[in-house]
């Protein structure tokens, strides 16, 4: 397991490839928290 195999994240680095071992990008699904406002006293 090391630059040669095609399945490890280094593989794929080294061959320039990617997949589910190295994804291009992530698709974040989680909201940012809202921020809170303070009342006014």
């Amino acid at each position: 397991m090391g630059k040669g195999d095609k399945r490890t994240r280094r593989g794929k680095i080294f061959r320039g490839s990617h997949g589910k071992t190295r994804p291009k990008g992530k698709k974040s699904t989680v909201k940012a928290p809202a921020t809170k406002k303070k009342a006014a006293k």
